[in-house]
């Protein structure tokens, strides 16, 4: 009875674990119910440049600077496509002090996107 209390608890501590593994992985789960979403997603990762950007980003929080300087773009289209991205909501954004003035710091907020179509 000792044994099948311990693996119990252990069967327990594995599920508030992996509960708590899945809340910090957001997944985005479409179907056809969500077809503006669908589209407002896939026309977002339609562009390369901004692909690249949530590839990145997904690795670790970068700001517009560093950004630019991975891509080898200008931080004007970087800024733009990174409104994109936040308008779409894949990346959020927040300031923070720099060294000239503020910093825009970004993060993804997906790691996995399934779009899931319904054939009849």
């Amino acid at each position: 009875m000792k044994k099948f209390q311990n693996n119990m608890r252990s069967i327990e501590c594995f599920k508030k674990k992996f509960i708590q593994i899945r809340h910090s992985m957001t997944e985005i789960i479409l179907s056809d119910n969500d077809k503006d979403r669908i589209i407002q997603i896939t026309k977002a990762m339609a562009s390369d440049t901004r692909y690249r950007i949530i590839k990145l980003l997904g690795e670790q929080e970068h700001d517009i600077s560093r950004l630019a300087e991975a891509l080898k773009q200008t931080e004007a289209n970087i800024s733009a496509q990174v409104k994109q991205l936040e308008k779409a909501k894949l990346i959020e954004s927040r300031y923070e002090p720099g060294n000239h003035g503020v910093r825009k710091i970004c993060k993804a907020t997906i790691s996995k996107i399934v779009i899931e179509l319904k054939t009849t």
